[in-house]
């Protein structure tokens, strides 16, 4: 009943993150944009315990340890838009990429190498959310291609890990992912 809940949980408000991207990427002006990414990146920080909590007692080190260490990447995201900024504070930055590096040596050390599957798709997982998430937070639109292998691999992690709730959500979240990008590719450019 708690992990149905958990997923329900952290599967809502990750979707909703996507959605909102969506949304902003189709904003017709600049402050109708900045409100839906505001509301992307606070969406993203409610559903982020649920899946800590989800995360832990499979070993997923890899995913835990860059969503804990991606939190700031999160508020990066959310202050850029807040603020109007361009602007990033490059200690986030840092932080990110150390809790990257430290659920990776955490998983390395736990399985004694790279030795599952999940492993693999995990480093998916990682790779994808840490390049995704900076480029989007620094408004260039590859940070969604990106997102797609973070979804495909996390989709395929939690089908294999018996999350269907989240498995789904993932794969429903590609959809919102895609139609953010094709939108912002399609949008003129200002040199």
């Amino acid at each position: 009943m708690l992990q149905n809940f958990l997923q329900v949980w952290g599967g809502l408000f990750y979707l909703l993150n996507k959605i909102f991207f969506s949304r902003a990427e189709r904003s017709n002006n600049k402050e109708k944009e900045r409100i839906w990414r505001i509301r992307s990146w606070f969406v993203y920080l409610i559903g982020l315990p649920a899946w800590i909590i989800l995360l832990i007692p499979e070993r997923n080190w890899m995913v835990v340890f860059v969503e804990a260490g991606g939190a700031p990447a999160m508020f990066l995201g959310l202050l850029i838009a807040l603020r109007g900024e361009d602007k990033t504070p490059k200690s986030l930055d840092y932080i990110a990429r150390i809790a990257a590096v430290v659920g990776i040596a955490i998983s390395l050390y736990d399985f004694g190498g790279l030795t599952t599957w999940n492993q693999v798709l995990e480093l998916g997982v990682t790779i994808g959310f840490l390049v995704g998430t900076y480029l989007l937070a620094t408004k260039k639109p590859a940070g969604y291609v990106w997102y797609l292998l973070m979804n495909g691999t996390c989709a395929a992690l939690m089908w294999r890990e018996d999350f269907p709730w989240l498995a789904v959500q993932q794969v429903a979240s590609l959809g919102f992912i895609i139609d953010a990008y094709l939108v912002e590719k399609k949008k003129p450019r200002t040199v």
